[in-house]
């Protein structure tokens, strides 16, 4: 169940241990063994320790005032005005109106590493449309700025060389921002970069499963409007081209694997049961565990609306925009993060977190060594992501907590990357090998 592909890549598999409940008594955790320089960790504790009131203040003014993807503003203010005071430089409105970043630098006298080198991370900050921060990205975003800030305090308590750059990454849910920063060069100066996503799962525990990939297609059909009681032969029907379309690919599901998703919604512009439908749009969303397999996936589902199209007579247009990939958690910082988060703060798996969900920082995981694992808050049954009882768990003590353990195992690993010559080159290694078995990916998948 916890095991690892030949190449070292973090393959998801069914949870075995029960969710995290609010009624769950608390589980002790406490090691330094084995912990790279724990004297640095212990000052990471320490740091966000005295940030810990300041940061639940932020969190929740983010969960009461949720913003949807590029409308981010309240958060970007409050958030860019807080790194601000701690000493970063930050850059507004960076690239994107909403997005935004901190950056600060360290040139010091003690370090063992002969190159500096920047360390990245994300915070994101939108809501979803009518359930609020339902995706507790209120947490991802205090995160973010938890590990930055704990970094930075390392860096200048033990006269380490290297920089961090911070980004605030609006639109995560739908609005490909980290697509869209990717493509403006806001990654090309990082070395790394980490993140981490709250979901359910065992109590106190992180996840390294992975994500799936996502490819989106919209669909539309045009048609010829008619009168539908007198003269229907005259019209040309899109609602029609639309349902056939639907039920191509609900017909099409029997024969994809079961870790695949296809799934859309159709719809049209002043339609009226009296008149032939001359328009409609389709928007499906098609995921598969791995990029290679996600393209090979739409080239079977494209067919279904050609299909519908020619069955009514339809002129049939199809957009792809932007796809987001699976996440390619390096093994180098995911071994990391599994030593000292087991010697620390809980149970690492590979199962839970958002594996069969969708993420754009898999496109980041694809550009440079990263990270994104899961952390455990408490849930209802029935109550994960995207569900109006998600909002109500990520705003509770337990899930702060979670976040802030989280990110101390985020920066502590950060450190090193900046730190630790000898480490950072396993991480590069490691990120070389993956890239070796997405070729092979796509190789099998006949692209």
């Amino acid at each position: 169940m916890t095991t690892t592909t030949e190449s070292g890549v973090y393959t998801a598999a069914a949870p075995p241990d029960e969710a995290w409940r609010p009624t769950d008594a608390d589980l002790p955790f406490r090691a330094t063994s084995g912990i790279w320089r724990p004297e640095i960790l212990e000052k990471i504790e320490e740091t966000i320790a005295r940030l810990d009131a300041a940061l639940r203040e932020v969190s929740l003014d983010l969960h009461a005032h949720p913003e949807l993807k590029y409308e981010e503003h309240h958060a970007h203010e409050v958030l860019t005005n807080f790194i601000e005071k701690e000493g970063f430089e930050v850059e507004r409105h960076f690239h994107l109106p909403t997005a935004w970043r901190a950056t600060f630098s360290h040139k010091g006298p003690k370090s063992s590493s002969k190159a500096s080198r920047t360390l990245g991370i994300n915070s994101e900050m939108d809501a979803l449309p009518g359930v609020g921060h339902a995706c507790g990205h209120n947490l991802i975003a205090i995160s973010g700025v938890a590990v930055a800030i704990a970094v930075k305090e390392a860096l200048v308590e033990f006269g380490l060389d290297g920089k961090i750059s911070l980004l605030g990454t609006p639109a995560e849910e739908g609005g490909y921002g980290k697509v869209k920063l990717l493509e403006k060069g806001a990654y090309k100066d990082m070395d790394a970069c980490l993140m981490c996503h709250p979901a359910p799962g065992p109590q106190w525990s992180a996840s390294l499963s992975s994500c799936l990939a996502l490819n989106r297609a919209k669909v539309n059909f045009k048609g010829h409007s008619a009168h539908a009681g007198l003269s229907p032969w005259e019209g040309v029907n899109a609602l029609d081209a639309a349902v056939l379309a639907y039920n191509n690919v609900s017909v099409l599901r029997q024969q994809v694997k079961p870790t695949h998703r296809i799934h859309g919604i159709f719809h049209g512009d002043e339609w009226a049961a009296n008149i032939i439908p001359d328009n409609s749009e389709m928007e499906w969303l098609i995921r598969a565990p791995t990029r290679a397999e996600a393209d090979a996936l739409s080239e079977r589902v494209k067919p279904c609306f050609r299909a519908a199209g020619m069955a009514t007579g339809c002129e049939v247009a199809l957009n792809e925009p932007a796809s987001v990939y699976d996440l390619r958690q390096n093994k180098a910082l995911g071994d990391e993060l599994t030593n000292l988060y087991q010697c620390r703060y809980g149970s690492v798996n590979y199962g839970w977190g958002i594996n069969s969900a969708s993420t754009d920082f898999g496109n980041v995981t694809y550009e440079l060594p990263s990270l994104h694992p899961g952390f455990a808050i408490p849930t209802v049954p029935n109550g994960g992501n995207h569900t109006h009882d998600f909002t109500k768990s990520t705003k509770t003590e337990a899930a702060h907590k979670a976040t802030l353990n989280i990110s101390k195992a985020l920066a502590a690993i950060g450190v090193r990357v900046v730190e630790d010559d000898e480490f950072y080159a396993q991480v590069k290694e490691t990120f070389e090998e993956d890239k070796k078995k997405r070729e092979e990916e796509f190789k099998q998948a006949g692209l």
